[in-house]
Parts: structure tokens; C-alpha cells; sequence
């Protein structure tokens, strides 16, 4: 066995077999962003046979303080490209392929078909979209939010129950690292951990992960966390993000962006509505048609959907546009 992976395969917990499970493994890594860079650099430097980056972003020079993968000379590249470098400088024997392209409804179901995923995405809509596909597909979801000072990851379908389980419904509002702020050691810690997480699933050990969250406070240092083994799946028909090529003639689409955010909506025949507007009116749509809600990160297209669906609306579908 090469000496690269002398200290962890003379553990117990991971032996010549071990060592062996990960070198067969396939992890999909969504984002490699703050925690994709820290994910991705320890399930490398783990010996993970493969491993497939799916991201749509370019290095910017504020990633920088809290993604140690990317380097000055990186700005303004893809961060599928500049990651795939990196880490081939440090594990060439591992296979990395890239996806350069948002993770969508669309293309979710081919490439959840691995050993496990990890949504390193930090997105409302992309989490949904995994936990939904890996669900159908049986496969465990590694999924973590870091924002300001606090953070959590969660073990989420396989044989546990999905994120919809435990969050059956979207926050009413938000923050963003851009808006809120967050520290790089937070983001560093958490990666670190779904790492951990993910490498525990493939090594098979008991108990599992599967089921588990556990939260960080990084400003007083606490630790929480619960099972969620017991969790139920919600009843009904769930509300689904579909991908905006989806979308048909006969749906109406509500775009819920303002015109400072879109000025044209991709929809040419669109209604534009803010979400407020929509809480506060009472609707008098078609009762047959299927209404598609826009908006750029899901989560106003969430609360429209369940203001409609008060009001008798049952098909309705959601687009997370991005930015």
C-alpha cells in the first residue's frame, strides 16, 4: 500500500479494506465554494477514486479568505478548473471530473448516481433539488450551511430520511455571505466535517452518520445537533423546483423579481408581481393551467406557492433562477 495513505489505513476503522472501499468510491461535490474547497481537499488527499465537481462560478478575489484552493493567479477562472488543478498537484491518482454548469432540476438525476453526495452549494433550492433526487436514487446526501458564525450539517436520504423531511418548509427570508457576512475558519470547520461525514458512509461504519445533524455556534462554541431517524416525509404532493427549459406555453409564469433585479424576464409572457402583492391579493388565475413561480433563489417562489395553494392553487411549480 503507498505510504500516502500509511497513517489513516493503520486505523481499525479504515485497514487495507477500507483504503480499498475509497479508492472504488464516486463522491459528487456540489459547489466549490468555502466548503466544496475544504470537502474536496480531504476527500482527495483521502484517496476517493472519484470524484465529479459540479459548480457554474469563476474565482472572484472575496472568495479567497475562506477558499484556500484558488490562488490570485486563479481570479476570473472556472472554479471546476482551478479546483481540478489544485488537487491533482496534491493527489494525482485520484480521477476528478467537472461539471461547469448550475446544478438545476434538470441535470440532477444523472449525477446523483454515486456513493454520495455532497451539497457544499449553500442554497435553498440546490438542497431541495439534491435531497429530492437523491432520494429517488437511494443515495446519501451530505448537505451544511454555514452563515456568520453558526453552521450545521446534516446526513440526509440513502436509508435516512430526506432534508424535506426535517425542513418541510423554506425560511421566509435569507441571508447571504455577501449580506451577513462569514468567517473562513467557520466555513473550513464544517467542509472539514462533511468530509468526515462522507468518508464514514463509505467506509461503512457503525453506527452511521445517516439520520444525524449536528449544528456549530462558532461564537460561544457550542456544539448541538439531534437524530432525525424518525422523521416522516411529508404527505401530499411536495412543492417541486423544475428547470426554467421546463416550462411550457400553457403554464403561467409569475415572475416575482423586480425590475431592478430582471428588467426582461426570460418568460415573454410573464406577470410581474412581487411576492407581497401576492400574499395580500386574492388571485384570479385559470383553475387548469400549472403556475410557475420565478424568483433567484427559491425562496420567495416558496412563499407565492404556499400563498396560491391557500387560495386552491395545487399546480404549481417553482424556478430558482440564480443570480
Amino acid at each position: 500500500m503507498s505510504d500516502r495513505y500509511a497513517r489513516q489505513s493503520i486505523l481499525p476503522e479504515v485497514g487495507a479494506e477500507g483504503q480499498a472501499r475509497l479508492a472504488a468510491a464516486t463522491a459528487v461535490v456540489v459547489g466549490a465554494g468555502g466548503l466544496g474547497c475544504a470537502v474536496l481537499q480531504y476527500l482527495t488527499a483521502a484517496g476517493v477514486g472519484r470524484l465529479l465537481i459540479v459548480d457554474h462560478d469563476c474565482v472572484e478575489e472575496s472568495n479567497l479568505h475562506r477558499q484556500p484552493l484558488y490562488r490570485m493567479s486563479d481570479l476570473g477562472r472556472p472554479k471546476v478548473h482551478a479546483a481540478r488543478a489544485a488537487l491533482l498537484q496534491s493527489n494525482p491518482a485520484v480521477r476528478i471530473d467537472t461539471l461547469e454548469e448550475r446544478l438545476s432540476p434538470a441535470n440532477a438525476a444523472p449525477l446523483v448516481a454515486a456513493d454520495v453526495v455532497i451539497d457544499a452549494a449553500d442554497s435553498f433550492a440546490v438542497t431541495y433539488v439534491l435531497s429530492d433526487a437523491c432520494r429517488r436514487a437511494h443515495t446519501p446526501l451530505v448537505s451544511a450551511s454555514v452563515l456568520g458564525l453558526s453552521g450545521y450539517v446534516g446526513v440526509f436520504c440513502g436509508s435516512a430520511p430526506s432534508y424535506r423531511a426535517v425542513f418541510p418548509e423554506m425560511p421566509r427570508a435569507a441571508g447571504s455571505c455577501a449580506e451577513a457576512g462569514v468567517l473562513g475558519t467557520a466555513v473550513g470547520v464544517v467542509g472539514t466535517l462533511q468530509a468526515h461525514l462522507a468518508l464514514a458512509l463509505l467506509l461503512k461504519w457503525q453506527p452511521t452518520p445517516l439520520g444525524r445533524l449536528i449544528s456549530v455556534d462558532f461564537r460561544t462554541l457550542h456544539l448541538g445537533g439531534f437524530s432525525f431517524t424518525g422523521a416522516r416525509e411529508p404527505a401530499g404532493t411536495a412543492l417541486a423546483f423544475i428547470a426554467a427549459t421546463e416550462v411550457s406555453v400553457a403554464d403561467i409564469v409569475i415572475d416575482l423579481r423586480s425590475l431592478a433585479e430582471v428588467p426582461v424576464s426570460p418568460f415573454p409572457s410573464a406577470v410581474r408581481m412581487g411576492v407581497e402583492a401576492l400574499e395580500q391579493a386574492r388571485m384570479s388565475f385559470p383553475a387548469e393551467p400549472r403556475i410557475v413561480l420565478c424568483c433567484r433563489t427559491g425562496l420567495r417562489a416558496w412563499r407565492a406557492a404556499r400563498a396560491l395553494q391557500s387560495q386552491g392553487y395545487a399546480n404549481v411549480a417553482l424556478i430558482a433562477m440564480g443570480e
